[in-house]
Formats: structure tokens, C-alpha cells, sequence
């Protein structure tokens, strides 16, 4: 049995050098989504997550919606246990698994193949079941030989492949996946769709952030607004604003 629960989480974090005109701070309140809370010198705090709430257990699917800078993509990584909250509780049970930004946890340097048995120790794998993906990944990805070359070489659609490849290669109970689907070419997008569509059905809980409503209605049976850094429930037909 899966969970994710939050209890009156709340996440801050700091600004450095941002005291200024009421202009600037206006301008950075727009641009951060959260609440600029406090202020020490010229150190500002800002609210990303302001006593969130809520309970996913087996079988939610969840769309998360709001501006940019709303703090769709804190509440995932808060989720995720990437960041840690001043206030409140993270109860988190079952495996998970995250598709995030484009190259996350990836070292440049390296080549494809030694970047698969690199994630795939970074998501807990031993090497024996890494290397057990990497014919998985060479098919779905379709980058031959570009596999034995520095990721440093790749395009950023190269990138987004690899690390999707690698995101969606094990079976989460809890899946959490953050605006992925509009990127890459149309042929890469239906191949990411029909994988997607095969892991969420094998996941008991999943989140998704994202600005295609479309997606959000195939894929989500619940909806979460963002704002400001406050979260509440809505219907499905926030998703026809």
C-alpha cells in the first residue's frame, strides 16, 4: 500500500541582496510565486509552501495547475524529499520514482552508458540491475552509438531520451512527473505517451505538473491549484478556464 501525506507542510527559503524599491520586490514576488515573508538585512525569505495539506493513497492520480512560480515544481520535490520543510510533516510510503527537469542527475562528462549505471545507482539500483536496463534504454532511446559519447555532446533532445529512459525504467508505486511531455519531436512524444501510459497504470500514486490541460484530463483524476504557495482541490472544470 502506497502513501504521500502532507501535514501543514510548509517550505521557505532565503533571498540574498533582493531588498531594494518596492518595484524590485514586486517584481520578485511575481517572478518566485511565493510570499516574501520576512526580511533580515538584506536577506529576504521567501514562502514557496505555506501549510499545505492533503492525503494520496493507492489509485489517486493528481494534477497539479497553476502560474509559474506558483510552486507546482517545490510541492514535487518537497514530495520527492529533494527539499526539506521548516514546519509540518512529509509521510511518504512505497518506492518513487521522479521525471524532472532535463539532465537531472546526470554528469556531463560521462558517456550515455556509464550515465545509465550512474542514475541507476542514484535511484537505489545495485550495478547488476542497472546494466540489466541498458537494453531497454537502447531501443527506446534509438541513440546507437551516440551511447559511447560524453552526454556533454548530446542536444538537449539527446538529453531528455536518456534521462526519460532511464526516469521511467523501474515500476514506482509512487510516480511524479514535472512538465515532460512538451518537449522532444512528435515521433519521441507518442513513444513517451505509450511508456507513460504503462507506468502509470502499473503506479498506485501519481503526480503530474503541467500546463496541457489536455494531458491533465487524460491523465488525472484529481486536480490541485497552486497559489502563491497555497494548495487547494478544484474540479475538472478548472481545467476549461
Amino acid at each position: 500500500m502506497a502513501k504521500l501525506e502532507f501535514r501543514n507542510v510548509t517550505v521557505q527559503y532565503p533571498i540574498y541582496s533582493s531588498r531594494g524599491m518596492s518595484l524590485r520586490n514586486q517584481l520578485l514576488r511575481i517572478s518566485t510565486g511565493g510570499r516574501i515573508e520576512a526580511e533580515a538585512g538584506k536577506i529576504q525569505m521567501v514562502t514557496a509552501l505555506k501549510d499545505v495539506s492533503f492525503c494520496l493513497n493507492d489509485g489517486d492520480s493528481i494534477g497539479l495547475i497553476g502560474h509559474n512560480g506558483a510552486g507546482k515544481t517545490t510541492l514535487l520535490r518537497t514530495m520527492a524529499g529533494i527539499y526539506t520543510p521548516i514546519s509540518g510533516e512529509v509521510i511518504c510510503q512505497g518506492s518513487l520514482a521522479t521525471v524532472f527537469e532535463i539532465g537531472a542527475g546526470m554528469d556531463a562528462e560521462l558517456s550515455g552508458y556509464e550515465n545509465i549505471i550512474r542514475m541507476g545507482l542514484l535511484m537505489g539500483m545495485t550495478p547488476e540491475e542497472a546494466e540489466s536496463k541498458i537494453p531497454d534504454i537502447e531501443e527506446f532511446t534509438e541513440l546507437g552509438n551516440f551511447l559511447q559519447l560524453p552526454v556533454r555532446t548530446y542536444s538537449s533532445g539527446m538529453t531528455m531520451r536518456l534521462m526519460f529512459a532511464m526516469a521511467t525504467s523501474i515500476q514506482p508505486e509512487i510516480l511524479l512527473i514535472d512538465e515532460m511531455f512538451g518537449t522532444g519531436d512528435s515521433e519521441f512524444q507518442h513513444k513517451a505517451h505509450d511508456r507513460m501510459k504503462s507506468l502509470i497504470s502499473s503506479s498506485k500514486i501519481f503526480v503530474f505538473a503541467s500546463h496541457s490541460h489536455q494531458l491533465l484530463r487524460e491523465y488525472c483524476q484529481r486536480i490541485f491549484l497552486l497559489e502563491h504557495g497555497t494548495l487547494r482541490e478544484v474540479g475538472h472544470e478548472a481545467l476549461n478556464v
